[in-house]
C-alpha cells in the first residue's frame, strides 16, 4: 500500500469516527464523561468554522492534523469498546452531519476573543 493510500484510509477512519462519536454523544448507554468528550470532539470536527482558520499558513492546518485526531483518540478510548464498534458500523451507513452547536460555539469563541482584544487594546482614559 502506498503512502497516499494509507493517508486516504486514515482520513476515512477519522471521518467515520467523528460521526460515530456524534452518535455516541446522543446514546444513553454511554457514560456522561465519554458523552461530554465525544460531543465536544464531534461538535468541533463537524463545525464548518475552525478554531484556527485554514488560511493562516502552517498553524491553520494544525487543528486538522493534530488537535482533531488526538481528541478523537481520547474520546474513542472513553466510549466502551463494544458500543464504539456499534457506533462505527452505524456511522458507515449515515451521512456526515453538520454541527450547528459547534458552529455557534466557534462563533461565540471568536466573538469573545475579539471583545477581549478590543478591551485590552482600547485606549484607557488618563
Amino acid at each position: 500500500m502506498s503512502m497516499l493510500d494509507a493517508a486516504k484510509q486514515w482520513a476515512r477512519k477519522i471521518k467515520r469516527d467523528v460521526v460515530a462519536l456524534w452518535i455516541a454523544a446522543r446514546d444513553p448507554r454511554v457514560p456522561w464523561y465519554a458523552k461530554a468528550a465525544a460531543g465536544a470532539v464531534a461538535a468541533y470536527a463537524l463545525s464548518p468554522v475552525d478554531l484556527i482558520p485554514d488560511f493562516i499558513p502552517i498553524i491553520g492546518y494544525l487543528d486538522d492534523l493534530l488537535i482533531v485526531p488526538v481528541g478523537i483518540m481520547l474520546a474513542v478510548k472513553l466510549v466502551p469498546a463494544d458500543l464504539m464498534r456499534e457506533f462505527r458500523e452505524d456511522a458507515m451507513r449515515r451521512e456526515k452531519p453538520v454541527s450547528k452547536a459547534g458552529l455557534a460555539f466557534m462563533i461565540a469563541l471568536w466573538a469573545l476573543a475579539a471583545l477581549g482584544l478590543t478591551w485590552l487594546f482600547w485606549p484607557k482614559p488618563a
